[in-house]
């Protein structure tokens, strides 16, 4: 099943900067051949459900590894069985009604 998740990992506990966390995790998002966005409170994931939650606990991983004691995690997750529909075509959508 196909899944779009908007993930936002927060490392506690390394301070006020957070971004070599988020960047630790975007490049395991890439590595494992998902399409992604980064946007500024976030990341937009789409791929197959199994393989999209594996690089969610693989960034929970890799960040402690990196010596954050805690991490919180807000996951939006939405699937669909109509009909397949990417991260491209929903932004698409809204901006062709902006138009």
């Amino acid at each position: 099943m196909n899944v779009i998740i908007d993930l936002c990992v927060v490392p506690l506990g390394v301070g006020l900067s957070v971004s070599r966390y988020v960047a630790a995790c975007h490049e395991i998002i890439k590595q494992a051949g998902l399409s992604c966005e980064l946007h500024a409170y976030g990341t937009n994931i789409e791929g197959e459900w199994d393989d999209v939650f594996a690089v969610v606990k693989q960034c929970h991983e890799r960040i402690h590894a990196m010596g954050a004691p805690r991490i919180t995690t807000t996951i939006k997750a939405g699937t669909r069985t109509d009909r397949d529909q990417t991260m491209a075509d929903k932004v698409k959508s809204v901006k062709e009604k902006l138009a």
